[in-house]
């Protein structure tokens, strides 16, 4: 009899843990099924097709903002980044897809290193470096193009938005091969191992030796590089650019997909698998809702919802671990 209770009270601990740590699989499941069953047409494969496209920028911005929260940091700058890169991208590829491709990229580069050596050397709070760039990054890339809309006209880019491998849209394809290689580069690299211990103690990071600036400068430049990426995809997928709309408010689809995928904004843990189902499953709820004819507003407003819940599952997470 006395041995029962803690069984039981260790069985709802473990119970708690696994809902923590596996919510967000659970619930991308649940949604599917949900939408497979009762919403009409969502079991299409144009539907399916669709919905992976229009997240898969998403997806690609997350694997970087997975990284950047990993060090206890944020990049807010994200989807002006990706307007930069949108912007820059028609003005070269008169020189070439590779010209054109090469300098999107060093923008979303140069962005990032911006942000690193503000967080790592001038040691500016991340959320005010990066919220500098989110105001001024867009409002350069509107000035980049003059305010206006760019058709994109080449042939290579406009296949690239819409060619598919093995009935799997290219994009998609490239979201998934970007995922694999962050999380092989978290997991099986020194510098992946080094992220991930600066973000759990940059204090005793530094007293041991660890290149605690550098580590921060190459993790905002490559959330810079993933940004422009996204930004690329996003171009090539409407045959335009238009940088006052692309990537607006994809650093709070970011942030989301992050938290809810299970990466503390504490730092410490990079969760790329859970970023990408956090990431699937704000498509989920968005693609849900609209097709029961609710207003995009709604998504938002749940969206919002749904970080609430998320940053409050941590903090049980950090309660229950002390």
């Amino acid at each position: 009899m006395t041995e029962t209770v803690p069984r039981r009270s260790v069985d709802r601990a473990a119970t708690r843990r696994w809902l923590r740590d596996n919510g967000v699989h659970l619930a991308v499941a649940v949604l599917l099924l949900y939408n497979l069953l009762f919403t009409a047409n969502f079991a299409t494969v144009s539907n399916l097709t669709t919905q992976l496209v229009q997240v898969a920028p998403v997806i690609i911005v997350a694997l970087g903002m997975a990284m950047v929260i990993g060090t206890e940091g944020v990049d807010l700058s994200v989807g002006s980044v990706m307007a930069i890169a949108a912007a820059l991208l028609p003005l070269y590829l008169g020189y070439g897809i590779v010209a054109g491709v090469v300098v999107a990229l060093a923008a979303g580069a140069a962005c990032g290193l911006l942000n690193g050596v503000l967080v790592g050397v001038v040691r500016i709070q991340p959320i005010v470096a990066t919220l500098a760039l989110l105001v001024g990054g867009r409002g350069l890339a509107i000035v980049l193009v003059d305010g206006q809309i760019k058709d994109i006209r080449n042939d290579t880019l406009l296949e690239f938005g819409s060619a598919k491998a093995l009935g799997i849209p290219l994009v998609v394809w490239l979201a998934a091969l970007l995922a694999v290689a962050v999380g092989l580069l978290v997991r099986r690299t020194t510098y992946g191992r080094q992220l991930v211990a600066i973000g759990d103690n940059r204090s005793a990071s530094a007293l041991a030796g660890l290149p605690v600036r550098r580590v921060l400068i190459v993790t905002y430049v490559l959330s810079g590089v993933l940004a422009a990426v996204a930004g690329i995809v996003a171009t090539a997928r409407l045959t335009a650019s238009d940088p006052s709309s692309i990537g607006n408010l994809y650093e709070l689809s970011a942030i989301t997909a992050v938290v809810v995928g299970g990466t503390a904004l504490t730092g410490g843990r990079v969760r790329i698998l859970g970023t990408v189902m956090g990431a699937l499953l704000i498509q989920l709820i968005r693609a849900t809702l609209i097709k029961n004819d609710l207003p995009d507003s709604i998504a938002q407003i749940v969206q919002a919802a749904i970080i609430v819940l998320a940053v409050y599952a941590q903090r049980e997470r950090r309660a229950g671990a002390s």
